[in-house]
């Protein structure tokens, strides 16, 4: 038992104000979450994983515009007893299930997002478009592991767009961002573009449009998040091939119809 543990068992104390924003706009960023003595525990551990387990070899100039984006690595709780503690928290856990407004939340999957020294645009797209669920109720919350300024590349939100239909049949690529861009700001949605300070981090809905800018700096911009559904989510049937290989890889032996219960998707709050 590490001292760091302890505070990602406690709970955080959600306002109101927060609830509703979230409710308002499909996201929101809430500061001092996790202490800079926390992320400093588990981020060596994290990154190594990443380091380790990454599958993306070639240069960035010879990648697609999604492979510029970032390293993404996934589930690290399944490779690392460390990393498993973080994933884990009822602290982090809590907070989704308040935001959703479920009684019960469970881990969907984790992913390890790190946009290297020169990484490019990560472009507009509804997470949503690759789960096959019933409901919206899922969110993604977002774990920078270092102080995010501008530079950096941190994660840009249209609020309100969660309630936005049009273009969720699209992948992350390029026509993503181009479209996507155009629409939303047709549409009004206010861009919400700001730095992250240490400890803080942001909870964003399934269909809430989201990008970030490239990260200009010398430093690798490293992101940790962790995806959850309410515990009572079905399965939808798969409209796409992405929604079938999520099926088949994030909760194996579960079908559409059914209620996720995987050996992969524990309860967590």
């Amino acid at each position: 038992m590490t001292l760091t543990r302890p505070e990602l068992e406690t709970d955080y104390i959600l306002s109101r104000s927060d609830i509703a924003h979230f409710a308002e706009h499909g996201f929101v960023k809430l500061k001092n979450v996790l202490s800079p003595e926390t992320i400093a525990a588990y981020e060596p551990e994290i990154t190594g994983k990443v380091i380790e387990l990454n599958t993306q070899h070639l240069p960035l100039d010879e990648r697609d515009t999604y492979g510029k984006a970032f390293l993404q690595v996934t589930n690290l709780w399944q490779d690392s007893e460390r990393v498993l503690e973080f994933v884990s928290s009822p602290r982090l856990a809590r907070i989704a299930a308040q935001l959703l407004g479920v009684q019960s939340v469970r881990l969907y999957h984790d992913q390890a997002l790190y946009k290297e020294s020169g990484g490019g645009v990560t472009p507009w797209h509804a997470d949503q478009y690759y789960w096959p669920f019933a409901t919206d109720r899922c969110v993604t919350v977002w774990v920078p592991l270092q102080e995010t300024p501008m530079a950096m590349g941190p994660l840009s939100f249209a609020a309100g767009s969660h309630t936005f239909e049009h273009g969720r049949d699209l992948p992350i690529s390029d026509e993503s961002e181009r479209v996507l861009q155009e629409t939303l700001a047709e549409q009004e949605f206010a861009e919400v573009s700001e730095p992250f300070e240490l400890g803080e981090v942001s909870y964003h809905l399934g269909w809430t449009f989201h990008h970030a800018p490239p990260n200009t700096t010398g430093i690798p911009r490293r992101v940790m998040t962790i995806i959850y559904v309410d515990a009572a989510m079905e399965i939808s049937e798969p409209v796409n091939k992405n929604q079938e290989a999520d099926l088949a890889s994030w909760m194996p032996g579960n079908q559409p119809g059914e209620t996720i219960s995987s050996p992969l998707n524990p309860v967590l709050y």
